[in-house]
């Protein structure tokens, strides 16, 4: 459960420390419609190019787009691509970089050549040295790095294996970063995940993951166990492995695996999706988040990341439209009669391995405190229901003279809240039977209610769900309100 607006001015209070490999992506598009006279290769008609910041670059680009700052030390070649590159990050208002330049070595270049009309990459041409950075320059990155931890609140490595983030310069980093109290964030590029020892959370593929365990890694089960050997070789708190459309697992040491699957998203470019994880997984965890809070907003930030083009950065507007999108039903279509059906729509959500959340109330008259527990609520599931009594049971829960709102208008305006996924009526004084039907993840209700008060807390704990208390909001009362407009004392 969390509060996706406070957790976003937090953010924006965070300093990430990025070490890694940085690029220079270029993008050459065009029309391909004839075939060379010279060789049996297709010959593009260029039209347009784009020039990116890429490699561990994005995942700076990306910490700034969402409002923080970032600390970045990479290595460049004396060269035009280098060039570019010191250019553009400079023009990156929270971006402060550090690089060291190698002139023995070009700077990393990708150029893509992609067909406008099939949105389709034809070629791909690399400039680099994918080899480890020489004695001298090892030095002058450590020497780089190790001054500016103390200003970062977390510490994030983009390893792409380009040759920055050598065994030497790792175990630099990540020992200063521990005596410093900070936490490490690594984006692993070698398949020996122990190099990376004594790092706080690594974020391999699930192919990395695989080849790095020598296990199948294709089961929640399967990863969790091969995450606790692996936590035990490398002494990191957490793993987390990434598995495209299938979403995320995360294994803690001391925690059961958390899963969350992936957003349903038409994939235009998964690109840099990966740098867009590792920001963000590095963000939220340095603003406070919980474990199961950073992987849910680093799983919607690659949905965001994968539905654009190239290596993209994610926004907090977009970010926030992810994680509690606008309806994707009309507000009518979100209201449920009593003893309506839903189980079509409980059917779907369950099919794409979304996870469901509850809460209850009259919501006679909506103000500030209902606004807060149904956003946290969204905040900690994927769809919610809100289970609204009826005017009827209403009645017999506040007495005589409430509802103040007939069930239909208190309906309506629930269904328009961007937090709320369905409305479903219920004529029983609780909605015990709503509870069962559903099956929820998760059951939030205000804090003014002790646990074992919350109906339906033994049904949802027993299929493995968990219970939330939100914090109410003070000065806040249906009933006061009421009867501040009847003119009665509050």
């Amino acid at each position: 459960m969390f509060d996706f607006d406070a957790l976003s001015q937090a953010i924006t209070r965070q300093t990430v420390l990025c070490v890694g490999d940085l690029m220079l992506d270029e993008f050459v598009y065009g029309e391909v419609s004839r075939i060379s006279p010279e060789a049996p290769a297709p010959v593009i008609a260029v039209q347009r190019t784009e020039t990116d910041i890429g490699g561990a670059g994005n995942v700076a680009r990306n910490i700034a787009s969402l409002g923080a700052r970032c600390i970045f030390v990479g290595m460049i070649g004396d060269d035009e691509a280098g060039k570019t590159l010191q250019a553009e990050l400079a023009r990156e208002g929270l971006i402060e970089s550090v690089l060291v330049c190698d002139p023995r070595r070009p700077t990393t270049r990708k150029v893509r050549f992609v067909s406008e009309h099939f949105s389709t990459h034809m070629l791909r041409a690399d400039w680099e040295f994918a080899t480890p950075a020489a004695a001298d320059i090892e030095q002058k990155l450590i020497d780089a790095v190790l001054p500016l931890l103390p200003r970062s609140d977390i510490v994030l490595l983009s390893d792409y294996a380009k040759g920055v983030l050598t065994a030497r310069v790792i175990r630099n980093i990540i020992d200063a970063a521990r005596k410093l109290g900070k936490r490490v964030i690594v984006d692993p590029k070698s398949p020996n995940l122990a190099i990376y020892r004594g790092a706080t959370l690594i974020k391999p593929n699930r192919k990395e993951f695989a080849d790095a365990t020598r296990s199948r890694a294709d089961s929640e089960n399967s990863i969790a166990e091969a995450a606790q050997e692996l936590m035990q070789l490398a002494d990191c708190e957490a793993i987390l492995v990434t598995q495209s459309e299938h979403g995320m697992t995360l294994v803690s040491r001391n925690g059961e695996a958390i899963h969350v699957p992936g957003h349903p998203v038409k994939v235009r470019d998964v690109s840099g999706a990966g740098d867009t994880v590792a920001a963000v997984l590095a963000l939220a965890l340095g603003a406070g988040a919980d474990w199961e809070t950073a992987l849910r907003m680093a799983n919607a930030a690659a949905a965001v990341a994968v539905s654009k083009k190239g290596a993209a950065s994610v926004t907090s507007a977009e970010l926030r439209r992810k994680i509690l999108p606008h309806a994707f039903l009309a507000a009518e279509e979100k209201i449920i009669a009593v003893g309506g059906d839903l189980g079509p729509q409980l059917l779907e959500w369950r099919k794409q391995a979304l996870r469901i959340g509850f809460t209850n109330g009259c919501f006679d008259i909506l103000h500030p405190g209902h606004v807060k527990v149904l956003t946290a609520a969204r905040g900690a599931c994927d769809r919610l229901v809100v289970g609204l009594n009826s005017d009827a049971s209403a009645r017999r829960l506040k007495g005589e003279g409430r509802p103040v709102q007939h069930e239909q208008a208190r309906a309506e305006v629930l269904a328009a809240l961007e937090a709320v996924d369905l409305v479903a009526l219920f004529e029983e004084d609780t909605p015990i039977n709503l509870i069962k039907e559903i099956r929820p993840s998760v059951l939030v209700k205000g804090g003014d209610y002790a646990r074992d008060q919350v109906v339906g807390h033994e049904i949802v704990e027993a299929n493995g769900g968990e219970v939330l208390l939100v914090e109410v909001l003070p000065g806040f009362s249906t009933t006061s309100l009421v009867d501040r407009a009847r003119g009665g004392k509050v």
